[in-house]
């Protein structure tokens, strides 16, 4: 199923596409947090990424759970959104040889994450509550609170330790 093609023609379509879109997000975000780990020197931030690590996959479990109570197939779809973010981040963390400004790229990166992930959650929330899966609408809207959470979190560091600690860097 493609986005915006034939294969989408009603909202529980649309509504489903998106979950199978976010399941392959969640799964992708899983492999890049170690690599994000391993990278990060700042203490508080590398707990930060294991902290979430651990979070995400607890986020694939509840997903599994949405999808068990729609009826529907554990699978995902490619996710080009969350696949280009993903390798910015990459490309990104690769360039920067200073490790605090490693540190502040990783946490935009992880932020970039975030937002998309909120865009989605908030989406499948309002979606799953329009077609009455108000049991979907309840675990979606629990991951929906920990990724804001997580980007607060994300946010607070940036401004008092990582941000500063780039600002100092040597030119």
């Amino acid at each position: 199923m493609g986005l915006f093609t034939k294969d989408i023609a009603t909202l529980n379509d649309l509504y489903v596409h998106t979950l199978q879109d976010v399941f392959y997000a969640e799964n992708q975000i899983t492999k890049a947090l170690p690599t994000m780990i391993e990278k990060a020197t700042d203490p508080q931030l590398k707990q930060g990424f294991e902290t979430h690590l651990r979070e995400t996959e607890g986020q694939i479990e509840r997903l599994k759970r949405v999808f068990a109570i729609e009826g529907l197939e554990e699978k995902g779809v490619t996710c080009p959104a969350i696949d280009g973010i993903i390798k910015e981040a990459n490309a990104t963390a690769g360039d920067i040889a200073d490790k605090a400004v490693l540190d502040a790229a990783l946490t935009a990166n992880a932020q970039a994450v975030e937002h998309y992930e909120i865009t989605r959650y908030g989406t499948l929330i309002a979606w799953a509550k329009q077609l009455g899966r108000t049991a979907s609408a309840e675990l979606l809207a629990e991951t929906l609170a920990e990724e804001k959470a997580t980007d607060e979190k994300l946010t607070a560091m940036a401004e008092a330790r990582v941000n500063p600690a780039a600002e100092l860097a040597e030119a």
